[in-house]
């Protein structure tokens, strides 16, 4: 992949006032206005990030997103939401669809930058050399792969760390702000229902598995697998 961000955004001043923080961050950007051009955009020429608005002429930004993760060429990009919805059952699509993050506009350039900053050190991190395991869960650092009872879970970057995390440390309650700052990478800058989303998400790729990840009720998750696993 190149060194670059794609902004896809057809309002030109947020995607103007975007490239601008972004290239003052020291990013290489390119701006696509409709989904149609940034889907050839992503599969010529794949980034490093995109930045998605929702609304979009063309591809609406959920359908491309739904395109993107799909295709096991480009399934790896994170994707940041931009969106001027509020409701809870937005955000809750975009990350059934896969995205790492949703932004609502009006939106802080500081933050936002500091938001790609942490999806993409998580991708940049080098990963061990080593198999965690518990039960029948497997995952592999190495080849960046999930197992369970030797069924293949494909799993995005953000819930890969995620479980990577719970497996590591396995039978010890996560508060959910823990989870926040470990693997999205910044403390209370988003809601922790946020946390909530990826692991719903994450216990249904698991199927009969995803009993492995308790809830401990206000506070946050454990993963353990059950007596006799």
């Amino acid at each position: 992949m190149t060194e670059k961000i794609l902004i896809v955004e057809d309002e030109v001043d947020v995607a103007d006032l975007l490239a601008h923080h972004l290239k003052g961050a020291g990013f290489s950007v390119e701006i696509a206005n409709d989904g149609r051009a940034a889907l050839n955009l992503i599969k010529n020429q794949p980034p490093i990030l995109v930045v998605l608005d929702l609304m979009l002429p063309e591809v609406s930004g959920l359908d491309l997103c739904r395109m993107v993760k799909a295709d096991a060429r480009t399934s790896k990009i994170p994707i940041i939401m931009l969106s001027a919805r509020t409701e809870e059952i937005d955000r809750v699509l975009g990350f059934e669809l896969g995205a790492d993050d949703y932004v609502v506009k009006p939106f802080s350039p500081r933050e936002f930058v500091l938001r790609i900053r942490a999806i993409l050190r998580r991708g940049w991190q080098d990963e061990e050399q080593e198999q965690l395991r518990v039960g029948d869960l497997v995952l592999d650092r190495s080849r960046h792969e999930v197992r369970a009872a030797d069924r293949p879970i494909d799993c995005t970057a953000t819930e890969f760390k995620l479980l990577s995390i719970l497996m590591e440390r396995q039978g010890r309650v996560q508060a959910r702000d823990r989870l926040l700052s470990d693997v999205w990478g910044y403390d209370s800058v988003i809601d922790t229902r946020t946390v909530d989303t990826h692991m719903r998400r994450l216990r249904d790729k698991l199927g009969l598995h995803g009993r492995y990840i308790e809830t401990v009720r206000g506070f946050g998750y454990r993963l353990a697998p059950p007596a006799g696993a």
